[in-house]
């Protein structure tokens, strides 16, 4: 389903087209991807009125963000070459992740306690870590693009799945007591998390 936003930013207007996912998620969530396309992924029961709503409040967002990825798009040479160094990129970025978050993993333990059995390193689109019931942790690699402080804040969030497989009031309260700062870390992914590309 396609709609259209116009907004006014620094004296010019936009007419932006969007496309809305309605799924089983239980929250709203706006992705720009690197080709410049605007997804609203929306709760199966989001009516209009709220989808336009949310396209309001967020439009400041959306339009600087926007702007940034066209720009990016519009500078990156195209050519296969470019291809290539991304990809090599990328495995140079999965390798350092291999190596330094199980550190990071076995620093927080020690405050967190719990225990799991492995740790993988993904390339997931839309999770920044997992921890299955298994005790699998699961971490995607492009937390190393992020700054270190919010690196750690997702390791200490999985760790804390070992022992509460939710996300009640006990859950967080033993995030805030490993990482106190845990709310700007968590807000710097939802503002930042997209940027978080080679």
């Amino acid at each position: 389903m396609s709609q259209t936003i116009t907004i006014s930013y620094e004296g010019n207007q936009y007419t932006l087209s969007y496309t809305v996912i309605k799924s089983k998620r239980k929250s709203f969530a706006i992705t720009i991807k690197e080709d410049a396309t605007i997804l609203f992924r929306v709760p199966l029961h989001a009516s209009s009125r709220q989808i336009m709503q949310m396209a309001e409040e967020k439009s400041h967002w959306i339009i600087t963000h926007y702007l940034a990825v066209c720009a990016k798009k519009n500078s990156r040479p195209h050519s296969d070459l470019s291809a290539v160094q991304r990809t090599a990129l990328e495995s140079r970025y999965k390798e350092a992740a291999r190596a330094y978050i199980p550190k990071r993993v076995a620093y927080y333990q020690d405050l967190t306690g719990g225990s799991y059995r492995r740790i993988t390193i993904r390339d997931q689109k839309t999770r920044w870590g997992s921890c299955s019931s298994k005790g699998t942790l699961s971490f995607n690699w492009r937390l190393m693009l992020a700054p270190p402080a919010v690196l750690d804040y997702v390791v200490v969030h999985e760790l804390c799945h070992l022992s509460h497989m939710n996300h009640s009031p006990a859950f967080w309260q033993a995030v805030e007591r490993v990482y106190p700062d845990y709310r700007n870390a968590r807000k710097w992914l939802k503002d930042h998390g997209d940027e978080l590309t080679l």
